[in-house]
């Protein structure tokens, strides 16, 4: 006889806020804390088997087993999704134009998918992107070049087949790879809305021959966009999206677990950086997040270079930092904390600059500036308030960009000076 599968058991939770008591074995627990190790799990009182979860700065949605949980972030999905989305280069500094992210849509996954869906049928209604594909073939005739070493080293003297390279006029290229591998990606999640199920299946029929490639969520790919693929602009950033966050999938025994998750430290960083950097009109070399410092400059701490530092923001000029700051995402109303103070000084002694500053994701309140004792460093603190509408945050943003460029003249004046 075939036993009847349990019942999905839903727990909402809110970042950073408790939830209200919830019974949980000590197989839920040891399946939460390994999918989830940022939840924070304490007994409930007046209660056995009952327990007060406290999720972090980590959102989203996942499965694991019968447990279905959905973390909201503070600021809603909406808002969520539209700064992300710009971080990721979806919106052009001149026309910026959000997506349709709804208000009422349940999960994170639920609202990409539904604007997905959205974007792909206006990209779609100009018929899907071609462009040309360079393919390498040994085929009975000749079709664009002869590979003439490949044909001696592969052939010994054998007329036929012939090693060739030709370029090939198709749609499976990058562009519809990225938008199908974001598709299959969502649609191994239990998706609550019909409408977002639904979207997701129109785009798989479109894209049916269209190759399956899997994209490392450290390994997305940049798309140049030109006239010619500017129309697919929304629903290629849209996938990237889907693809560059982290998308949880394992297997422990018979549990499976699957889900969505962002992190709202890293959600606020990537847009700082992206809005100031736009705002002060300097590109990614001048102006570095912390992963593109990686893969250009090396900073140290102490002068036997073993101890590195990798700050949130940095601005270079003529080789020399002339700015460090880091962008910290904290829950409201909260104190600065000492640890991000000194992890600043470390910062502006290291690249020996006159001051540093702190941005910080809170309400509304007044810039602060701390002069350290014996020295004439500086570490400024400044508050981006994630209320309103996006064209009203970025308007927030101009106020620390132009205590962004008082620092880089200081900076540059005391360069000169010394």
């Amino acid at each position: 006889m075939k036993t009847a599968s349990r019942a999905m058991r839903q727990i909402d939770l809110r970042e950073y806020e408790p939830s209200a008591p919830i019974e949980l074995s000590v197989a839920d627990r040891g399946l939460l804390k390994e999918c989830l190790p940022s939840l924070k799990i304490e007994p409930a009182q007046g209660k056995d088997g009952t327990y007060q979860i406290t999720p972090s700065s980590v959102v989203g949605a996942i499965e694991i087993g019968d447990l279905s949980v959905l973390i909201q972030p503070k600021i809603g999905i909406p808002k969520l999704l539209s700064l992300a989305c710009y971080a990721t280069g979806a919106y052009e500094s001149y026309e910026r134009k959000p997506f349709d992210f709804e208000e009422e849509t349940e999960t994170p996954p639920d609202a990409l998918a539904i604007a997905l869906a959205a974007a792909a049928r206006i990209a779609f209604s100009r018929g899907l992107l071609h462009g040309y594909q360079t393919e390498e073939e040994a085929l009975q005739t000749v079709r664009g070049r002869i590979r003439f070493e490949d044909q001696m080293r592969n052939r010994f003297g054998i007329t036929l087949p012939v090693e060739v390279r030709y370029d090939e006029f198709t749609d499976d290229i990058l562009e519809n790879q990225l938008i199908k591998a974001a598709v299959m990606r969502l649609g191994r999640m239990r998706l609550r809305s019909l409408r977002a199920r639904r979207g997701l299946g129109w785009i798989a029929a479109m894209l049916e021959n269209i190759s399956h490639v899997e994209f490392p969520p450290q390994q997305v790919p940049q798309v140049s966009f030109t006239r010619l693929n500017e129309y697919y602009r929304a629903v290629v950033v849209l996938s990237r999206l889907i693809l560059k966050h982290r998308a949880f999938e394992s297997h422990r025994g018979t549990i499976r677990a699957s889900g969505f998750l962002m992190d709202m430290n890293i959600v606020f960083q990537d847009f700082v950086t992206v809005a100031l950097r736009e705002e002060l009109g300097i590109s990614e070399r001048v102006f570095c997040s912390d992963n593109q410092l990686k893969g250009q400059r090396l900073i140290y701490l102490d002068e036997k270079r073993n101890v590195k530092i990798e700050p949130d923001l940095t601005w270079w000029d003529g080789g020399g930092c002339v700015f460090v700051g880091d962008a910290k995402y904290k829950v409201a109303d909260q104190s600065v904390p000492n640890s991000d103070l000194y992890q600043l000084l470390a910062y502006v002694s290291a690249l020996d600059l006159p001051g540093g500053m702190l941005i910080y994701a809170k309400g509304e309140s007044e810039p602060v500036t701390h002069q350290v004792r014996h020295s004439r460093k500086q570490l400024e603190i400044a508050a981006l308030d994630l209320s309103g509408s996006l064209d009203e945050i970025l308007n927030r943003v101009k106020d620390i960009a132009d205590r962004v460029r008082a620092m880089c003249q200081t900076a540059r004046r005391d360069r000169a000076i010394n």
